[in-house]
């Protein structure tokens, strides 16, 4: 008898039955020695789910022979005990992922009395929360007198929950359970309570773990691992972000940003800040350490690669992001801006790849919405050009997202009067012509909703250009007009979008005025001279039912 790898145990001949199966499946007999199972995708799932699964019944008592590792040392059949700190942290949030989805169950099971169910899922929670500690353990290198005492609470409560709802499953008198069944809501509400605090003890530990090996180490290689350690953190949500950046590393990773012997690891280091950044305290810290100059000595410095340049441009892009209600205390931003806003747009008209070009114009695009005068600087810089360029190279603006980063750059500057004449020079009429015909090809949400954003765009575009009028004949002549009517009388069009019919309804009546004759008696009577909103519910056809 032995301690399994993984949780729990199975019996010998459901294990060895399974691995038999396995070897039956593969296509070919002729495996080598070292039997590569784990390259199979579907055998790569088994192995993952396996290592979570808990017998009930068998609680944490091992009832079958050990299986014994032969001399190949190598065979993966046996999952390696040997995980880097990354793949330790990732399987410990899958287990808590697990055991806050079932205790979510058990109290929906419990408010329908199914008493057996309860009973089965906390003993179920009961093996993962032990699985999980012994997990842990194995990988952690030190624990904390805090963390002992709350896994002891967290252990201790388990028990007695599993032990209350047994006493409630051998109970048939509905009253006794009506009353012991608010007790029972009330310890499920403590086992959740010490749940979340021990993991969020374990997450702070592991976080101040990989800042100790980047504060303390020297080496290239232990840094690379902890920053990768951290950013694959850091994608775990908005929490794991919050608990990084409390315990210093904004300000660890800024430091690595500024030395000289750690410049290969510049790419990496600012995508984990462009991660840790979407939450307010990200950006209290950066703030403290002057992230904003950092990020700007980056972009100005033209030794650095150009990958160097684009995550510096997407952190730029997610400090400055119009959705963040936290960007107010950027004060520092306003004093950098205009070397911000040359270099991006430098960064613009040299980007070798869609990607480079889009974390560029994604960056300008949110500084326009952060200060009026980032469209100013754009105007002396000639971005209207370089803009209109980059969108006639397919290479370059190959996606609906980076035609909706430059289109908003266009619809923003679109305010300033100087704008209209350099749309004009450039040929931009008829690019914001050609996005209102902007439709998603492989029907994905996120870009259907690009597409809607670039149709939306282009219209308010037009609509606040059009005030001049040689921007508006030239609209006129490339038909414009036809296309809106289309846009706002047929649904499909515009992807039922009723933002977009607001801004074609906007656009329309904008050009109506500068070109009459360009529409029908029909389309004056219905889409132009009445109010706006009556415009709106005639081409929405929305049709209430009173039934």
């Amino acid at each position: 008898y032995c301690s399994l790898p993984w949780s729990g145990c199975v019996s010998s001949e459901g294990l060895w039955g399974d691995v038999v199966w396995l070897y039956l499946i593969l296509p070919s007999p002729s495996l080598p020695s070292s039997m590569h199972l784990i390259q199979v995708d579907s055998v790569q799932r088994w192995m993952e789910d396996l290592k979570l699964m808990t017998d009930c019944e068998c609680m944490c008592i091992l009832q079958s022979k050990p299986i014994s590792i032969e001399k190949e040392e190598q065979n993966e059949l046996i999952l390696s005990s040997q995980y880097s700190t990354c793949d330790n942290l990732q399987l410990l949030l899958k287990r808590a992922w697990i055991i806050s989805t079932e205790l979510t169950r058990i109290a929906q099971k419990l408010e329908k009395n199914r008493w057996q169910r309860v009973h089965s899922m906390t003993v179920r929670v009961n093996c993962h929360v032990r699985s999980m500690m012994n997990e842990y353990s194995t990988f952690s290198r030190s624990s904390s007198e805090e963390m002992h005492q709350l896994e002891k609470l967290l252990v201790d409560k388990c028990s007695e929950f599993t032990a209350f709802t047994e006493r409630c499953l051998q109970t048939e008198d509905e009253e006794i359970l009506k009353s012991m069944k608010s007790c029972v809501n009330e310890t499920l509400t403590t086992v959740a309570q010490y749940f979340g605090q021990l993991i969020e003890l374990v997450l702070t530990q592991e976080a101040q773990n990989l800042l100790r090996q980047i504060e303390l180490s020297g080496s290239l290689y232990v840094t690379e691992s902890a920053v990768s350690s951290l950013f694959s953190l850091a994608q775990e949500g908005a929490h794991l972000c919050r608990i990084i950046a409390k315990e210093g590393g904004v300000v660890a990773l800024f430091k690595i940003c500024r030395q000289d012997c750690f410049r290969c690891l510049y790419p990496q280091t600012l995508r984990t800040l462009a991660s840790i950044c979407c939450v307010e305290e990200g950006m209290h810290q950066l703030e403290k350490v002057d992230g904003i100059l950092c990020l700007a000595d980056i972009l100005t410095d033209t030794s650095h690669s150009e990958a160097t340049h684009a995550e510096a441009a997407a952190v730029i892009a997610q400090i400055t992001s119009p959705h963040l209600t936290f960007t107010q205390h950027l004060s520092s931003f306003l004093e950098n801006m205009e070397e911000i806003v040359t270099a991006l747009v430098k960064l613009c008209q040299e980007a070798s790849s869609g990607e480079v070009f889009l974390l560029a114009s994604a960056a300008l695009a949110n500084i326009t919405f952060f200060d009026t005068m980032a469209c100013e600087i754009l105007l002396q810089l000639n971005a209207v050009k370089i803009l209109l360029a980059a969108c006639s190279d397919k290479h370059i603006v190959d996606t609906p997202y980076s035609r909706d980063q430059v289109v908003t750059i266009l619809a923003n500057m679109s305010v300033l009067d100087q704008c209209a004449s350099e749309i004009i020079q450039g040929n931009g009429v008829q690019l914001l012509m050609e996005m209102l015909f902007e439709k998603s090809s492989s029907g994905n949400p996120a870009e259907v909703a690009a597409c809607e954003r670039v149709q939306q765009k282009s219209a308010v575009t037009l609509a606040r250009l059009s005030r001049d009028p040689e921007v508006a004949e030239a609209a006129v002549k490339l038909s414009c007009i036809p296309r809106l009517i289309k846009l706002c009388r047929s649904p499909t069009e515009r992807n039922n979008s009723d933002s977009v019919l607001v801004a074609c309804l906007a656009a329309l009546r904008r050009l109506a005025v500068m070109s009459p004759d360009g529409l029908e008696d029909s389309d004056f009577q219905q889409l132009v001279k009445p109010r706006l909103v009556d415009s709106f519910l005639l081409c929405t056809n929305m049709e209430e039912s009173f039934v």
